[in-house]
């Protein structure tokens, strides 16, 4: 996504530009499996309020999207399965709506202050379905309050599923990357960095190789993630929120059934991975949370897979830092980055696309208007 925003960017504005994809295929980890399963690699939605949707929109490259289903959410607390979140947790909830959570504190410790512990820990592990991390309590406050407004606490729910996978967003990208001229170059990966100006827009551990950086670090979530179909039943719920864990659970068919063949549901979900523990450890964890969440799963699965996410599923921003401070997208002399681990705002995947179009921007202002542009993803 990063690549391609940049790349479109800079063609928009007339620049020759060279897309390097390393991969046989564009779209990095905004990628959907092909076949009969067409479970997503990375990103899940899109936020119809938020800077990429309008970014899509503006260019008619926006692929039909389905909105949040109203129905069928869930929440694991205390062991058990619930419809609702426990009632003495509202009030805290509506007390903290209208405060600006500060940068400086921990996120647990902040809420803490405004109810107590039981609800400081309820709510921090709610955040585990963007952060991906164990303890999202320990976050900055301002981070994860901020995401929690978007994402779970402003009616109507923003997010918005493309229909057919995200997969889907990277075909509608490549046609327009292709109708401005961009020449694409797949299988192409690099061992030292083209000709400024030049765009690396690459997971942050390649891009320090590549550059010679070692400073290009920043904090990411670690977790497992277990993506099965499943026949159906009815009763299965669409979302179950693990208050207990950081978990999450989602139906993706219940808003787009193209996902799974007829009579079968697309279940993706995912469980942090606590610092000492092993990832077959966290993998139980999480099949914990399928047995209280899906009836007679085991006996219903037609399909699964089993993935490690580490350092991959966006910045994570502790107590004292914003995104700010992050790897900034110009490196100097020419070299600019981007990706969802980098010095631009925005949640989850609208990281990727605001550093992908600043990074052409300054691009575009180092190599003035008669040179060419490299990007590569």
């Amino acid at each position: 996504i990063a690549g391609m925003a940049a790349a479109i960017t800079a063609a928009e504005a007339g620049a020759p530009v060279r897309l390097l994809e390393a991969r046989g295929s564009l779209g990095g980890r905004a990628r959907s499996t092909d076949g009969r399963y067409r479970a997503n690699v990375g990103p899940h939605v899109l936020y119809k309020d938020g800077p990429l949707w309008a970014w899509l929109r503006d260019r008619d490259v926006l692929p039909p999207a389905a909105p949040t289903p109203l129905g069928g959410i869930r929440i694991r607390w205390e062991g058990s399965l619930r419809r609702t979140p426990p009632l003495g947790s509202i009030p805290t909830v509506l007390r903290l709506r209208g405060r600006e959570a500060p940068v400086d504190r921990a996120f647990r410790d902040w809420v803490a202050d405004h109810s107590d512990d039981r609800t400081a820990a309820m709510l921090s592990n709610a955040a585990g379905v963007y952060t991906f991390h164990h303890d999202p309590g320990e976050l900055s406050a301002a981070f994860v309050w901020s995401r929690m407004l978007r994402t779970l606490l402003n009616p109507p729910p923003a997010a918005r599923y493309v229909i057919g996978g995200w997969r889907e967003l990277v075909a509608s990208l490549e046609t327009r990357v292709r109708e401005l001229g961009v020449t694409v170059e797949t299988g192409a990966s690099s061992e030292q960095l083209p000709d400024v100006p030049a765009i690396v827009a690459t997971e942050l551990p390649d891009a320090a190789r590549l550059l010679g950086d070692e400073t290009l670090t920043w904090s990411s979530g670690r977790t497992v993630c277990l993506d099965v179909a499943l026949t159906h039943r009815r009763g299965d719920p669409f979302v179950v929120s693990d208050l207990d864990e950081a978990g999450w659970l989602e139906r993706y068919t219940s808003p787009d059934p193209s996902l799974a063949p007829d009579g079968e549901e697309l279940i993706q979900a995912q469980m942090p991975i606590r610092p000492g523990e092993s990832e077959e450890s966290a993998a139980a964890r999480l099949e914990r949370l399928f047995d209280v969440s899906l009836d007679s799963w085991r006996e219903r699965v037609t399909w699964r897979r089993r993935l490690i996410m580490d350092g991959r599923s966006g910045a994570l921003d502790f107590p004292g830092a914003t995104w700010s401070d992050r790897p900034a997208v110009d490196r100097g002399d020419g070299v600019f980055l981007a990706g969802d681990m980098v010095a631009a705002p925005g949640l989850l995947s609208e990281v990727a696309c605001a550093s992908g179009i600043e990074a052409a921007h300054g691009a575009l202002a180092f190599a003035g208007a008669s040179a060419g542009l490299r990007s590569m993803a």
